[in-house]
């Protein structure tokens, strides 16, 4: 009896052992079988084609004859960005004319285009002025210009010639020779016999409209402005939107903020209050004495044409809304291998508005390096006062 109970043990026992022997072997080849099993290899992603090469932006812009067909939006900041729905500003109206027409850059916003309008109306009828005579505004879709400005790009800017319109309706090619006339008789001084109280008044008319945002001229035509504002009108609040900078000499150019609403059309910090005729103005004289000099120890000519610029604006570096307004209405856009239309290229070719600022003689040159003054102070109007 204990020998067959020994035996059911020993055969219990055998069982259990192989039982567990089984299980520890499956386990072991389930594991090995998971670890060694290669995992699928991720299909290979099918590359996009590559983005067709594109000419610059300006090449893009200047190259199209007329407006997007879109609703009027000025799109970016006034030197990143393009107009939809821009409209053109009348090459002849009764209170102004528009110069180099070849370049066809009287195109702006609704906004601008009433703007213009009401200038020339109100100058005409309040301050006795002829005539305006309209430089550049924007092109049909704004975007970079193939010439000549930075800026432009929105449809909010532009540029109005300080000489007064003649009293005839010029011929189209006499907008393409005339040249305006610089209002400076050196790089510090403007010409009082050819700036006149006229021009005065009509630069405060333009910076009185509450929808102007700046207005840039010459820092020696703000500094006679600082002199003369009071003499033309008790209120000079408006001298504070007006801003030097460079080479607005023979012409003032006008910036209008963005329309109340206007989604994604980008204003500048507004101004500060302060009339500008102080330290700035100080500053800018200390910049344009530098410039000068160097101009005349250069002996660099003012009226010779700027080189290309470097690393122009792609059409990827202006807001993505400015591929649509380019492609509006079907147009094609221009590619790497084509040439620009001709109506391009009489743009590029035409006659700079203006001379250039003027450049140092010699003695001058001198006087200037000795810490000397040039030009003769402007006349107090009232010593009385």
């Amino acid at each position: 009896m204990r020998r067959l109970i020994l035996s059911l043990i020993i055969v219990l026992l055998s069982c259990g052992l192989a039982a567990a022997q089984m299980r520890f072997q499956g386990a072991t080849r389930a594991v090995a079988e998971k670890v060694e099993k290669p995992k699928p290899k991720p299909a290979p992603k099918k590359k996009s084609p590559p983005a067709p090469k594109l000419p610059p932006a300006k090449d893009l812009f200047g190259a199209v004859p007329g407006p997007a067909p879109l609703a009027a939006r000025a799109i970016g900041s006034y030197s990143k960005g393009c107009l939809a729905g821009g409209i053109s500003l009348p090459i002849n109206g009764p209170d102004w004319q528009v110069m180099r027409v070849s370049r066809n850059r009287n195109w702006g916003s609704p906004q601008l285009v009433q703007y213009m309008e009401r200038l020339a109306s109100d100058a005409r009828a309040f301050d006795d002025w002829p005539g305006l005579l309209v430089g550049d505004m924007s092109q049909p879709r704004g975007g970079p210009m193939l010439n000549g400005h930075t800026s432009h790009q929105v449809g909010l800017d532009a540029d109005i010639w300080l000489p007064p319109m003649p009293d005839r309706t010029l011929t189209l090619q006499e907008r393409e020779d005339m040249t305006a006339v610089s209002m400076l008789k050196d790089p510090f001084t403007v010409d009082p016999k050819i700036f006149t109280d006229s021009q005065v008044k009509l630069i405060r008319r333009a910076a009185s409209y509450p929808q102007v945002a700046r207005i840039f001229v010459h820092p020696a035509i703000k500094k006679a402005l600082c002199q003369r504002a009071a003499d033309v009108d008790k209120d000079t609040s408006w001298l504070g939107k007006v801003r030097p900078w460079w080479n607005h000499h023979y012409h003032f150019h006008v910036r209008l903020s963005c329309p109340s609403g206007m989604a994604g059309c980008e204003n500048q910090s507004p101004v500060s209050g302060d009339p500008g005729c102080g330290e700035e103005l100080d500053n800018w004289y200390a910049m344009i004495k530098k410039s000068a000099i160097w101009m005349a120890e250069q002996e660099i000519d003012p009226n010779a044409k700027p080189g290309k610029k470097k690393n122009p604006k792609q059409l990827r570096d202006l807001p993505g809304d400015c591929k649509a307004v380019l492609t509006a209405g079907g147009n094609e856009l221009l590619s790497v291998d084509d040439e620009l239309p001709p109506r391009a290229l009489q743009a590029v070719a035409s006659k700079d508005a203006g001379p250039g600022v003027p450049i140092l003689t010699p003695a001058q040159l001198e006087i200037v390096r000795n810490g000397g003054k040039l030009g003769i102070p402007l006349p107090d109007r009232n010593p009385n006062r």
